[in-house]
């Protein structure tokens, strides 16, 4: 079997995902997915004809988002014709599932060279929902999906999920407040000491002005005192009625759960934020990029994918976590670094406690909270963000995983290689 390894990560800036507020809100997202295509082409030297393909994550794949943007993007980025192109979608952790699946196809001999990653623009996807909402639509993606799946499996909003776990768990808002603060810490300390620099590339408009070269959602003015000040965000959600005969997302979670009361704590403080952004990652054998003079930064060790309970939603992680490190014949005492998508503060705070991991190895530059979640690219900036620093520190091995709509989390480990 060939061994399939990571020459390079890169991803641009994270941008408030608010149409006019955030740097990159007036882009098309197809000129944010050139822009790491193009970049990791032009770091590397690559000849794009030899890629063999393109596998691209974007969750919400309508309007502008829609129409296979791994393929339109590559030819936006002047790729040879013959780099194909798929586009995916396995909501927040679709980025994690490109890379997967770029690595499966080089190692069973099937392709040399794969770009995977992901693009989202969440400015241009919470119009989308605004424009539904307007027209009298359900309010949430989740609404939709329980009219399929209500009868089995019910769903509710992922934010009344995030509130319904920390009630199970009898985690307190002063833990996640605690855990958000800590991710806007640990992020201005790598911003200031300049970890992510290696891997992100500035966001030009068509004559070359830079609109946005570092992460504009970081709140480095974070405090204790105005956490605990901010209102809960789903509370009025949880009974919002979705539908004409009047179900709410809280009643999806008490028909499985009946006597759980749902206590609201999580608000924009100890959630992630919403961001536009997107990220590169080039996979090759190790074959080809001996034979063209490329260095391999980490080989990829083992994936994985499990799903969970999706009425709870967001409890994959965990498990996911365990069957990629079975799968490598590895321990969590191997882990250096971890990295779990802090969607809401409970994901990461009840993924630490259940693995009794040491806090010093796990979002050690802060995470989605601190520096948003474009929701389709994330899984492949974590990639890239591990990566980084297992060469800054020295480590060895890096596990990233994330929870996703219905009940879902991908895993994947990395093995970074010595200079």
């Amino acid at each position: 079997m060939a061994e399939a390894v990571i020459i390079d990560a890169v991803r641009t800036p994270r941008g408030i995902g608010k149409v006019g507020k955030g740097a990159l809100a007036a882009l098309h997202p197809q000129h944010l997915a050139a822009t790491v295509l193009r970049a990791i082409a032009d770091r590397n030297r690559l000849n794009t004809a030899d890629v063999d393909d393109i596998i691209w994550s974007t969750s919400s794949q309508r309007g502008k988002q829609g129409g296979d943007l791994a393929r339109m993007a590559a030819l936006d980025a002047g790729y040879e014709i013959t780099a194909s192109g798929v586009t995916l979608d396995r909501f927040c952790g679709g980025g994690i599932s490109s890379v997967a699946l770029a690595a499966a196809q080089v190692m069973s001999g099937m392709e040399d060279v794969v770009i995977a990653g992901g693009t989202e623009m969440m400015s241009y996807t919470s119009a989308l929902a605004q424009e539904d909402a307007a027209a009298g639509l359900p309010p949430t993606l989740m609404g939709s999906m329980n009219e399929r799946l209500d009868t089995v499996h019910p769903q509710s909003h992922q934010g009344v999920c995030g509130d319904a776990i920390a009630s199970l768990e009898e985690i307190d808002r002063q833990a996640l407040d605690a855990f958000g603060l800590e991710s806007q810490r640990r992020a201005a300390a790598a911003i200031a000491e300049g970890r992510f620099d290696k891997s992100i590339v500035p966001v030009t408009d068509g004559d070359g002005k830079v609109l946005l070269a570092k992460d504009e959602y970081p709140r480095p003015e974070t405090t204790a005192e105005g956490l605990a000040q901010l209102k809960p965000a789903f509370a009025g959600l949880a009974d919002y009625p979705y539908d004409e005969s009047g179900a709410t997302f809280r009643g999806q979670i008490t028909r499985r759960y009946p006597d759980l009361k749902i206590e609201p704590v999580h608000h924009a403080g100890n959630s992630s934020g919403v961001v536009d952004g997107a990220a590169a990652v080039l996979v090759t054998s190790r074959d080809y990029a001996e034979a063209h003079g490329l260095k391999p930064r980490a080989r990829i060790v083992a994936t994985a994918n499990m799903g969970d309970d999706p009425t709870l939603m967001l409890n994959a992680p965990v498990p996911a976590a365990r069957k990629v490190l079975a799968r490598a014949g590895l321990t969590k005492d191997d882990i250096d670094l971890w990295e779990i998508n802090e969607a809401f503060a409970v994901v990461a705070e009840k993924f630490i406690r259940d693995l009794k991991l040491d806090r010093a190895k796990v979002n050690v530059n802060g995470g989605s909270i601190a520096l948003g979640h474009p929701i389709g690219a994330t899984g492949a900036i974590l990639i890239g963000t591990v990566l980084d620093e297992l060469e800054r520190t020295g480590g060895r091995y890096g596990l990233v995983t994330m929870c996703a709509a219905g009940g879902m989390a991908p895993a994947i480990i990395i093995e970074r290689i010595a200079a």
